[in-house]
């Protein structure tokens, strides 16, 4: 479901062959009960009945329950991947620009709450790494591009792959937005994006250059 992912509304009906409100109807379906059921308790009957259409049409679109909500995670995605790229345009400075990404994504998540829930709580992480969409290669370039960008220039710790840079900020991401819908979320995450992403930043900072930070500051504080 790769070629859908960037494409706009009218374009991902028309690439699915579905009419524009059949597949809004299925698209409200799968949010909702993907959000809000077992993954392994939610099935394709059930979706057809909640949006309207029948089995029949679902099946031979999508094939199984899989496909179907893995199609439409990896459209939301896809609309987040274009969401970083328009604001990313004009930030020079790294850390200002990993900070914007990094508030995108808990913006994001929290204005679709949905995405999250399916996402961290809902899909067998197993079962999406098997399917092609798990690895939003888009949105992973961009993030290990930037991260790279900070490597070379001193600003982000040499000496640990991009990568599992990349996977310290999802997984910090992820485990934030669990706790956040366990505790009933009681305060906007989005509200302390900034905070967050300075402990972020703090573990990921190239450890050199804090210290020949701390040193000039002790030693302007002497002088």
């Amino acid at each position: 479901m790769d070629a859908a992912t960037n494409k706009q509304p009218h374009e991902v009906t028309k690439f699915t062959g579905l009419r524009p409100e059949v597949y809004s109807r299925l698209e409200t379906a799968v949010q909702e009960i993907f959000s809000e059921s077992d993954f392994h308790k939610a099935n394709m009957r059930e979706i057809a009945k909640r949006a309207g259409i029948s089995f029949s049409t679902i099946y031979n679109h999508y094939g199984s329950k899989e496909h179907l909500v893995f199609a439409f995670v990896d459209v939301w995605l896809g609309k987040l991947t274009e969401r970083i790229i328009d604001h990313l345009q004009g930030i020079e400075d790294l850390k200002e620009k990993l900070r914007k990404v990094f508030w995108l994504q808990i913006d994001y998540y929290e204005r679709h709450s949905y995405l999250p829930r399916i996402i961290f709580m809902t899909i067998p992480m197993k079962t999406w790494m098997a399917d092609e969409t798990f690895e939003q290669k888009k949105m992973m370039n961009l993030f290990l591009e930037v991260l790279k960008e900070g490597q070379r220039e001193g600003v982000l710790n040499p000496n640990v792959r991009a990568g599992i840079l990349l996977d310290f900020i999802m997984g910090f991401v992820q485990r934030s937005f669990v706790m956040w819908m366990s505790r009933g979320q009681r305060e906007s995450l989005t509200a302390q994006s900034n905070a967050l992403f300075d402990l972020v930043w703090r573990a990921m900072e190239n450890p050199e250059r804090t210290d020949n930070q701390n040193g000039s500051e002790l030693h302007s504080s002497i002088v």
